[in-house]
């Protein structure tokens, strides 16, 4: 599914060369790296604020933390059932409720109307998850939600599979309150380890951040804050962040071109999701008639292929009888496509042998 030697082979000799450096300098923690990262990544954004942090599930527990700071346990927060269950993990940490929303299934993305129909009095945030990709419209959802009275209610972006995407002239991480990053490794930006990051462009939801992933603190040793934790990005990774974060668009362009040929030779039993304007590519996922014997046809011809994601979050057997509610407008884009998604091969560095070996998957399959 993805071979990220071949990136790192692509970039060594600056990758190596920022790496060398941090470890030289005898600074790994807080140091200069990190701010340099936090202020270009914040200036691709544009956004004002950019707060590194230990992963992408840390990203966004800070960040739930923040916006539901005044409202206590027990608080609710409006997502999508079919994103993996990151938010969800975030949910539980904190002790907010998740409230699970449909999704259109062309694009596979939460359905604005099931979103509103999930606000409640007790809602403390919407988590709009670009999705593979894929982005939502977060100013027409902010507006459903000013028009539905509740503009207090805030929008948190997960952009964790979204680097790079945009709606008009504005980056993801820059269309809602907040913004949530993961840089795990196959991510279109990645580290080459963990990391994560916090976007805003409200000064005292990122004070609020900035204490939460420090224990808590308003100086050194002084808790101020309950609910802090220690969630810091190493220097190193931070560098390697850097020196990659300058190929980024290149990247997504060459994912684009995989997905685009695929796309061109696909039919009716091997769809892929629609794509909005501005979107990028983060994986090349298809709705299939018969997922099973598809799956099967390409590992008979040596094609990785894989499920993102396979179960829904409120049918998983860990979180069984803990709090949660559906949004009226009920699940069942989410559970129709649960059981026909798909992910092929599509990542930086792919040979156009490897891409028309999948074509001709593609095309022979049910031929």
């Amino acid at each position: 599914m993805n071979d990220l030697s071949r990136l790192f082979a692509a970039h060594q000799p600056a990758v190596e060369a920022a790496a060398l450096e941090t470890l030289r300098s005898g600074w790994w923690l807080n140091g200069p790296r990190m701010k340099s990262f936090a202020d270009r990544f914040a200036e691709y954004l544009g956004v004002s604020i950019c707060i590194p942090v230990a992963n992408g599930t840390d990203a966004l527990e800070l960040a739930l933390r923040a916006v539901s700071n005044q409202r206590g346990p027990g608080a609710e927060i409006v997502t999508v059932a079919n994103a993996g269950g990151y938010t969800t993990t975030a949910c539980r940490q904190v002790g907010l409720v998740p409230v699970y929303a449909d999704i259109e299934v062309c694009s596979q993305l939460l359905a604005i109307e099931s979103a509103v129909a999930g606000l409640s009095e007790h809602t403390a945030a919407v988590v709009a998850t670009h999705l593979y990709g894929n982005t939502i419209d977060v100013p027409a959802l902010r507006s459903a939600m000013d028009a539905a009275g509740y503009k207090h209610v805030a929008i948190i972006e997960d952009c964790a599979q979204s680097h790079g995407a945009s709606i008009g002239a504005t980056k993801a991480g820059a269309l809602g309150d907040l913004a949530t990053f993961s840089f795990y490794p196959t991510k279109n930006l990645g580290a080459m380890g963990d990391g994560g990051a916090v976007a805003t462009n409200d000064p005292t939801l990122a004070d609020t951040i900035r204490r939460l992933q420090q224990y808590g603190w308003r100086t050194k040793y002084e808790i101020r804050l309950a609910g802090g934790r220690n969630s810091r990005m190493d220097e190193i990774q931070a560098a390697i962040l850097e020196a990659m974060l300058p190929h980024l668009d290149a990247q997504n362009a060459e994912r684009q071109q995989i997905l685009d040929r695929y796309s061109l030779v696909a039919k009716e039993q091997v769809r892929f999701i629609a794509r909005r304007d501005g979107s990028i590519v983060h994986l090349a996922v298809a709705l299939c008639a018969d997922r099973q014997g598809f799956r099967k046809f390409l590992a008979e011809r040596n094609i990785a292929s894989d499920i993102h994601y396979p179960i829904l979050d409120p049918d998983q057997a860990g979180w069984s009888g803990l709090p949660m509610r559906e949004s009226s407008s009920g699940l069942k884009a989410s559970r129709d496509s649960v059981a026909r998604i798909l992910s092929l091969p599509c990542f930086p560095g792919m040979t156009d042998g490897e891409v028309d070996r999948v074509c001709s998957a593609i095309v022979d399959w049910k031929a």
